[in-house]
């Protein structure tokens, strides 16, 4: 099949690759329709490994995805040819102790899509288990359902967060993981957000998302903002989403006594972690790995219009030209959220 090949870093093909797919009792086969571009996809193709993950022989990219099902395993019961679906990527080992203790997600033999040696789904078709193959409501299109996988990273935080209605939240980076962390923390009963970052397109497209008050860390402290904004006191949530060592250090500057944070960037390097300070509020301290078990409930918010994914995706490209698409995704114009790809029609 044709497919979106990672040959080694810096160096992707648009080629046939042999890709084995036998379709089990309990799996689905899926044309693909949307792939979204996610930052991992953009490491690997700019360092060619991620930690330990290594590019060490060709990978098809993408993990974003939705499609139609085409073909059932004799066992399946929930889906049917024609479905509208979107898909969890990480595929654990249903027999792990993770697994058993329902945090699949941190099965150390899990296999992701486009996690080396793991193919992704930037081609036309692939076979899937079906419990991690969900359908899409009726009014939630591919682009949307594609957009899904990342709105679960945002989901999965807020709910590790323990929202209380009315809390507010700061949310330190605007880039797709922290907008859609935006919009889990709105759904979940936050009854204010508070957004920083460098890039001022970005949080002007955080302000449309709700009760979102921008800063702009290049011009006002964090800080001294979310005290100004909270009377002195602080937020009860922080969410560290951009992974950055010097912005992630600071957070417990950001949080209230008794307050809650929650760590979702990855920082390339250790940070710094003041232990005083977070003993001083008596912080709850909190991290996530991707997700889990939140597929049905973000689904379920889109069907009933209270997250609405679609003014993030600011870029489609079609699949004959997903080179062209990856090598703006290295370097986006100000505006750029999210890139995705259309396989197909």
């Amino acid at each position: 099949m044709e497919a979106l090949v990672l040959e080694k870093q810096n160096k992707l093909s648009l080629r046939d690759i042999a890709i084995r797919e036998e379709l089990g009792p309990h799996d689905v086969k899926i044309a693909l329709r949307t792939v979204g571009i996610c930052g991992s996809d953009v490491h690997y193709f700019v360092h060619g490994r991620i930690g330990p993950f290594v590019v060490q022989e060709p990978m098809v990219l993408g993990h974003e995805a939705s499609g139609i099902v085409l073909e059932v395993g004799r066992e399946v019961k929930s889906l049917r040819p024609g479905d509208r679906v979107c898909m969890e990527p990480g595929i654990p080992d249903p027999l792990s102790k993770a697994s058993r203790l329902g945090v699949y997600n941190l099965d150390p033999s899990v296999r992701f899509w486009a996690t080396p040696p793991v193919h992704g789904v930037m081609r036309p078709t692939v076979v899937h288990p079906a419990y991690l193959t969900y359908k899409l409501p009726d009014n939630v299109g591919f682009a949307e359902g594609a957009m899904v996988e990342p709105l679960a990273v945002g989901m999965h935080a807020a709910g590790k967060a323990g929202i209380k209605p009315g809390d507010v939240a700061v949310v330190i980076g605007a880039g797709t993981i922290g907008l859609v962390t935006i919009l889990a923390a709105l759904a979940g009963g936050c009854g204010r957000i508070i957004v920083a970052d460098v890039k001022p397109a970005r949080l002007d497209l955080a302000k449309t998302l709700g009760p979102v008050t921008a800063v702009n860390a290049l011009e006002e402290n964090p800080a001294e903002a979310v005290a100004r904004l909270t009377d002195g006191w602080g937020a009860d949530i922080v969410f560290e989403a951009s992974g950055d060592a010097r912005a992630a250090k600071d957070v417990f500057d950001l949080v209230c006594p008794g307050g809650k944070v929650v760590f979702i960037g990855m920082p390339v390097e250790p940070i710094a972690f003041d232990v005083v300070k977070a003993q001083a509020k008596e912080a709850t301290v909190k991290t996530i790995f991707r997700y889990a078990h939140v597929y049905e409930r973000a689904l379920n918010l889109m069907a009933a219009g209270k997250i609405d994914l679609r003014p993030l995706i600011t870029e489609t490209y079609p699949f004959a030209k997903s080179i062209e698409a990856y090598e703006y995704a290295v370097k986006p114009s100000p505006t750029s959220v999210k890139v995705q790809i259309e396989i197909g029609k």
